[in-house]
């Protein structure tokens, strides 16, 4: 092989190994998102719809922490405050839409649950928000 090819050979040798590093660490930095917080997103509860209906419960959370549940029947502002794993869900106003009395059972409960919430895990798309009661989310697509 002549001097020429042989650093050829090199360099293509060397390309090849920085690519492979790249994409090992692109790899890498995309499993660590796949499990951080999902700020800027949009999730929705893990239930069924009520009878007669096709909401299910949707948390939009933005990236300074921001948070709106659109629970069963009303709507309700949040700030979420993440640190590791811990969360801490802090619940402003509500609107105050009369639905049918299940509805608006649904949302006391699911209220109720939000604020026993003291941690909180990621496994891919879902996010599960953990307390007296589990709370599992899935990211939305869209």
């Amino acid at each position: 092989m002549s001097f020429s090819a042989a650093c050829r050979a090199r360099r293509l040798a060397t390309l090849l190994a920085l690519i492979a590093a790249g994409a090992a660490g692109a790899a890498a930095a995309a499993i660590a998102a796949d499990h951080g917080f999902p700020y800027d997103g949009v999730l929705q509860l893990e239930a069924k719809p009520m009878k007669g209906s096709k909401r299910v419960p949707i948390l939009q959370i933005e990236s300074n922490g921001a948070a709106a549940f659109d629970l069963w029947c009303n709507k309700v502002a949040a700030q979420l405050v993440v640190v590791d794993d811990t969360i801490t869900i802090l619940l402003g106003a509500r609107t105050e839409k009369q639905c049918e009395p299940d509805r608006m059972q649904a949302d006391a409960d699911l209220i109720a649950a939000l604020q026993q919430v003291g941690n909180w895990r990621r496994d891919g798309d879902l996010l599960v928000l953990q307390g007296e009661r589990s709370l599992r989310f899935h990211l939305s697509g869209n």
